[in-house]
């Protein structure tokens, strides 16, 4: 991947942009804080070619929503669980909605 191929990426959500102290800073919290979320399996940074973790916005998002719960005392294991739970459902959400347009489109209510 070139430089221009990198640059274009910048907007995708998932593109791991951003390295683990410059993640950190945004987030306002530790390295060690993304190392115990990537512990806990809540996300797993790609690592570039040199071996260093790299994160993507969408990354981002789960760790700030993992890092309010923790601030509101939440433990962190227990903190990822609620954060994976609440995407699962997301989810699940998005693609019922989906399910729900398509029967609408395939089946129009019909006039009384």
């Amino acid at each position: 991947m070139t430089a221009d191929d990198s640059f274009g990426r910048l907007d995708d959500d998932d593109y791991p942009a951003y390295t683990m102290g410059r993640a950190a800073d945004m987030l306002h919290t530790t390295q060690g804080f993304l190392r115990a979320i990537g512990e806990a399996r809540l996300i797993t940074p790609l690592r570039s070619p040199g071996g260093h973790r790299r994160y993507s916005r969408y990354q981002l998002r789960i760790a700030a929503r993992a890092r309010e719960l923790v601030d509101n005392g939440t433990p962190i294991e227990a903190a990822c669980r609620i954060v994976i739970l609440e995407d699962q459902l997301e989810e699940a959400q998005r693609i019922n909605a989906e399910y729900r347009r398509s029967a609408e489109l395939a089946n129009p209510p019909t006039a009384a």
